[in-house]
């Protein structure tokens, strides 16, 4: 690996605190661009220059990958530069003139309410040694909005009979509180009944890990949605956190609640809700307001 590159990983680690998937994610990044700066004209990652990160770029698109894929690489190379930049290494900056792939606007495409109770209902149907943690992962991913590795990862302390809330550890080490509901508490519970004494984790496993992995949550998510009769490609993890953000949303929540409740650094990335909120004000304007009835 580049020495620079090291660096900049180094830095991402110690000062941001940036998780193992991210360190590798920026990596994978940093050294396709440095192999196609090699190629194509000889140059190093440390003094890649403004035109060749534009052909590069370029090819990404041309290469078919989605905007968002070449949106994530362009900011990989515009933090590595910057910190060049900082640590005196270069004196320019040759992403400033690069222009953002277009990125398609992504709506969520959450479950219908009774789509949510018919999935943890047959959660609860599934074989006696997996239905308790079945429900435990629906009832939990659907109430707080955790992402996938935030719940695999939680340990046994972080849920407490007593408290309503979970510290949670999201990315680059941020901790949160969400709030769990009881009967969310109760599931796990239930889940935990046969669990070894004294583990570590909230929902332990014979793994290396030590804990659920993300492809049994998967597995879980996946069964539980065949036998609710839901087609299981619109159900994961990822969808039942859009629902836990879109139901909240449409039932009052604002977009600043939100963004705590799920974890956004920026309230930007909250904003891709945004279209369940202009929905539900357009519905209350056109029950409400006297002009709009009848027309």
């Amino acid at each position: 690996m580049d020495r620079h590159v090291e660096a900049f990983l180094e830095m991402l680690a110690a000062e941001r605190g940036a998780a193992r998937n991210t360190l590798a994610a920026y990596q994978a990044d940093l050294e396709d661009a440095a192999g196609f700066a090699s190629r194509k004209a000889g140059e190093t990652p440390g003094a890649m220059s403004a035109e060749t990160l534009r052909r590069y770029v370029t090819g990404l698109t041309d290469a078919g990958l989605s905007p968002r894929t070449a949106a994530r690489r362009l900011s990989a190379l515009r933090q590595f530069h910057r910190f060049l930049a900082r640590e005196g290494v270069r004196t320019d900056d040759p992403t400033e003139a690069l222009d953002s792939p277009r990125k398609p606007a992504l709506l969520p495409r959450p479950l219908r309410e009774a789509e949510v109770e018919a999935l943890i209902a047959a959660a609860g149907r599934l074989p006696e040694r997996r239905a308790p943690l079945a429900v435990a992962v629906c009832e939990l991913l659907y109430c707080s909005g955790l992402r996938a590795s935030e719940l695999v990862e939680l340990p046994a302390a972080a849920l407490r009979a007593d408290s309503p809330l979970v510290a949670v550890r999201g990315k680059g080490g941020k901790e949160r509180l969400v709030p769990v509901s009881a009967r969310a508490r109760e599931a796990v519970q239930a889940a935990r009944a046969g669990a070894p004494e004294g583990s570590r984790w909230l929902f332990p496993s014979r793994g290396a890990s030590g804990h659920l992995t993300r492809q049994t949550l998967n597995n879980l998510l996946r069964e539980a949605a065949l036998a609710a009769g839901i087609d299981p490609e619109r159900v994961s993890p990822h969808v039942l956190r859009h629902s836990f953000a879109s139901h909240l949303l449409g039932r009052g929540a604002d977009l600043r609640s939100l963004q705590v409740l799920l974890g956004h650094a920026d309230i930007a990335t909250t904003q891709i809700y945004t279209q369940v909120l202009e929905e539900r004000l357009r519905a209350l304007v056109e029950e409400h307001h006297p002009l709009a009835r009848g027309g």
